[in-house]
């Protein structure tokens, strides 16, 4: 597991926190702020790995 990987997924879980306690509070702005802060976290954990799959693949040759 590489830090994009580990990095993607902890802003994945804190995007779905705060998205969670802005549904809590009924705070649109919380809400919208943490569905874009987990797909920037899905996305950089889908780089990570796509860095990882490259890896494995170069080590197997």
């Amino acid at each position: 597991m590489n830090k994009d990987q580990v990095k993607g997924r902890v802003e994945e879980a804190k995007g779905k926190a705060k998205e969670v306690a802005g549904k809590v509070f009924d705070d649109e702005g919380m809400e919208i702020e943490g569905k874009v802060q987990k797909n920037i976290g899905k996305v950089q954990s889908g780089y990570g790995d796509a860095k990882e799959d490259v890896k494995d693949e170069l080590d197997d040759d």
